[in-house]
């Protein structure tokens, strides 16, 4: 069992050794049709089990190709990485399309257009009202407050 630190470094490693795969390695058309980029590699602890993610800009059928030209190239992928390594076994390797940064893009445009309809409902100018007359009765408490304290 390797430790933690070892697996982090080997995962690191991995996860170069493969970004860099994909720029210059791979002939597949396929898996040139989507921008692709490694975003993680979470290694097994024995180091036998790698499941690379990947982010892949396109549309959804760009998206689709690459992960089958991805999936095609899994065995030459695996032996560069032995080749490259230099560790004992090479592990097998399996890939996974991360869809976080699309989910998250989709979140911040979402959260745009609720502040545009915001904007325009004018629901904003109204809690920025409300906001000024609750700070304005602050005020007040405080000042009868102080007043209260000096009598």
């Amino acid at each position: 069992m390797a430790t933690d630190r070892r697996v982090a470094r080997v995962a690191e490693a991995m996860r170069r050794e493969v970004s860099s795969l994909l720029m210059t390695g791979i002939k597949d058309d396929r898996v040139g049709m989507g921008m692709v980029s490694v975003t993680d590699v979470k290694m097994a602890g024995d180091l036998q089990h790698a499941k690379i993610f990947v982010s892949i800009y396109g549309s959804d059928e760009d998206r689709a190709a690459t992960m089958e030209g991805l999936v095609s190239a899994t065995r030459f992928v695996r032996s560069e990485l032995g080749q490259r390594m230099g560790l004992r076994r090479t592990p097998e390797i399996l890939f996974v399309e991360d869809i976080s940064l699309a989910r998250g893009t989709e979140v911040l445009g979402l959260i745009n257009r609720l502040t545009d309809d915001r904007k325009a409902s004018g629901v904003e100018e109204w809690l920025e009202e409300e906001a000024k007359r609750d700070r304005a009765a602050e005020l007040e408490e405080e000042e009868e407050e102080d007043g209260e304290d000096k009598e």
